[in-house]
């Protein structure tokens, strides 16, 4: 039985425009002042390209600490990365897209997708994943909306 694909999707409202929430979220040294207590530490693992497409952040301690880099970049519209650390998963790609919305704000969408490494594992590593993303979402729209 070949291994199960899975995704999910959070979707969030924001007062603050675009660039204000993807600078947050694709910033790598920006992560552990909007995300604690989830990601006491962040930085750039790699620079890349101005911090855009190959650009590799180190998000959290070790051992639990996640590497991730970037594999799409559109400034203040679209990030796109994947895991660079191991995982129970395979194949992991993020999208989170930041659309300007009538209200003068954003609409954020952020997206994700992973093949389990395990078979039967996806079931319980989606809604975990998609727990924390939703409550990362949360703390960069607070953060955007509210700045220290």
């Amino acid at each position: 039985m070949p291994d199960r694909r899975y995704s999910f999707e959070v979707n969030r409202v924001s007062t603050a425009p675009p660039e204000v929430l993807f600078r947050l979220e694709t910033d790598g040294s920006l992560w552990s002042s909007w995300a604690g207590p989830m990601i006491p530490r962040s930085r750039w693992a790699e620079y890349g390209d101005n911090g855009g497409v190959g650009a590799v952040r180190d998000l959290g301690l070790l051992p639990g600490m996640v590497r991730e880099r970037t594999l799409e970049y559109e400034p203040d519209r679209r990030h796109v990365y994947t895991l660079d650390s191991p995982s129970p998963m395979r194949d992991y790609r993020a999208e989170v897209f930041f659309t300007p919305n009538s209200r003068g704000g954003t609409d954020l969408r952020w997206t994700g997708a992973f093949t389990e490494r395990v078979p039967g594992s996806g079931r319980i590593v989606r809604p975990l994943l998609h727990g924390i993303i939703r409550t990362l979402s949360a703390r960069l729209v607070k953060a955007a909306e509210h700045p220290a």
